[in-house]
C-alpha cells in the first residue's frame, strides 16, 4: 500500500531547517487537540473504576456507555435510537479506516467519494479498499459545501461526508444533509457523516445526518451512518471514546466484522466516557472559550466568525512561503491547506492559499499568536 505522508510530517520536513525566533513564545496551532485539562469529574470516574482491568471488554462495548450514547443522541438530537443502531468504538479513526474495508470488500469496482480538503484518514481507507476516489471539492465559491454531481454519485459504493468541516468549518443545514440523504436512497450508496465537530459550535447546535435522515423520511436510517467523538467536546481525545450509528442492517454485519478487530475500549475507559457523554455543562465551558477565541480572531485578522469547530481557515498569498516565514520570524506553526488536500484531474488543490489554525489555546495564548500573524500578513 502506498500511503501519502501524514499532513503533519510534511510539515515537519517544511520547516527542518528553520531556527524560530526565540524572541516570541513558541506557539503550535497545527492539531487539532484541546489544550485544556479534561474535566476533572472525567478524570475521577476514570480513577474510579481502574478495578475493571482485570475483565476484557466486550467488542460491542458495555451497557453503561452504550446507554450514554444513545441518551446523548436523544437529547442533542432529538432521535431515539435502539441498541441495535449504535455501536461504541475506540475513537473514530479505527472506524473511518476499517469501515470502508469492510463495506467496500466485495464491491466489483469499489468507488468511494469524499470531501477534498479533507481528514487523511478517508484516503487511507480508500488506498487499503482499492477503491477509486471521487473528491468533492470544497471551495470558496461553492461556500466550502460539497457539489452534487449525480452522474458521479451514481457509480459510488460509500460517499463520506464531514459537516461541520474540518478543515473549512463550513456546516450543512438539515435541509441541505436531507437532500444528500435522498441521494443516497435514489442511487443506493452508504451516507456517512463524520460528526467529530458537531458540538463544537459558536451559537446554533448544528444537525446531525440522522435528524436530517428523518426529516428526509427516513427513519430506519437506511443507507445512512454517522460516526462521532467525545475528543474533541470533552478535551478528552486520550479516551478514545467514539461511536457510530444508524443503519441496523448494516451495523449487524459491522460487528461481526469488528470481534476479529481487537479494538474494544478498555473498562476504564468506558466508564470514564459514559460520565463525559451525560454531561452538558462541561462541553458549554469549552464552547465558551472557543467562541472567545473566534471573537479574538475577527477583532485581529477581521476572520469572520464559523458556525462550528475550533479551525480557522484563512487564506493568505503562497502558503507554504508563509509558513515558513511565519515560524521563522514570528514562531507560530500552522498547517497548510495544500496538505490537507489533492489535485483534481485539472491540478486544482482547493486547499492551496489557505492555512488551518487550530485555536485550541486559551484565548490569552490565541490572542498572542494572532498578532503575530497579523503582522507576518501585512
Amino acid at each position: 500500500m502506498n500511503f501519502e505522508p501524514y499532513p503533519f510530517e510534511k510539515l515537519n520536513i517544511l520547516l527542518k531547517d528553520i531556527t524560530p525566533n526565540d524572541k516570541y513564545e513558541p506557539s503550535t496551532l497545527t492539531i487539532g487537540e484541546p489544550q485544556f485539562e479534561t474535566p476533572h469529574f472525567i478524570q475521577e470516574a476514570l480513577y474510579n473504576s481502574v478495578a475493571q482491568l482485570k475483565k476484557y471488554p466486550k467488542t460491542a462495548g458495555e451497557d453503561e456507555l452504550i446507554a450514554a450514547q444513545i441518551e446523548f443522541v436523544s437529547k442533542r438530537f432529538n432521535v431515539n435510537l435502539s441498541d441495535k443502531e449504535i455501536i461504541p468504538t475506540f475513537g473514530t479513526r479505527e472506524v473511518l479506516f476499517n469501515f470502508p474495508q469492510f463495506f467496500l470488500f466485495d464491491k466489483k469496482e469499489p468507488t468511494i467519494a469524499f470531501t477534498n480538503p479533507f481528514y487523511q484518514i478517508y484516503e487511507g481507507a480508500a488506498i487499503a479498499s482499492k477503491a477509486k476516489t471521487i473528491h468533492l471539492n470544497l471551495t470558496q465559491e461553492n461556500g466550502f459545501k460539497p457539489e452534487i454531481d449525480e452522474e458521479k454519485l451514481s457509480s459510488c459504493h460509500l460517499v463520506i461526508l464531514n459537516f461541520p468541516n474540518n478543515p473549512t468549518s463550513s456546516t450543512l443545514t438539515l435541509e441541505e444533509l436531507s437532500l444528500w440523504v435522498k441521494l443516497a436512497l435514489k442511487y443506493d450508496f452508504v451516507l456517512l457523516n463524520d460528526e467529530c465537530y458537531s458540538e463544537i459550535y459558536t451559537s446554533t447546535p448544528i444537525p446531525s445526518l440522522l435528524e436530517a435522515s428523518i426529516y428526509a423520511g427516513n427513519k430506519t436510517f437506511k443507507n445512512i451512518l454517522v460516526i462521532n467523538s467525545i475528543s474533541k467536546r470533552s478535551s478528552a481525545p486520550g479516551l478514545r471514546s467514539g461511536f457510530i450509528a444508524g443503519d441496523e442492517t448494516i451495523l449487524r454485519e459491522y460487528i461481526k466484522y469488528r470481534t476479529y478487530l481487537g479494538c474494544a475500549s478498555p473498562l476504564p475507559l468506558q466508564s470514564a466516557a459514559a460520565a463525559a457523554w451525560r454531561d452538558e455543562k462541561h462541553v458549554q465551558v469549552a464552547r465558551d472559550i472557543y467562541k472567545k477565541n473566534f471573537e479574538a480572531a475577527y477583532e485581529i485578522l477581521g476572520a469572520q466568525i464559523p458556525e462550528a469547530t475550533f479551525y480557522l481557515w484563512l487564506s493568505v498569498p503562497n502558503a507554504l512561503e508563509f509558513t515558513k516565514k511565519l515560524y521563522k520570524e514570528y514562531n507560530v506553526k500552522v498547517l497548510p491547506g495544500e496538505y490537507l488536500g489533492r489535485d483534481d484531474k485539472n491540478g486544482f488543490n482547493p486547499g492551496k492559499d489557505f492555512i488551518r489554525i487550530a485555536l485550541v489555546e486559551d484565548t490569552k495564548k490565541i490572542k498572542s499568536a494572532l498578532e503575530r500573524i497579523k503582522e507576518c500578513l501585512s
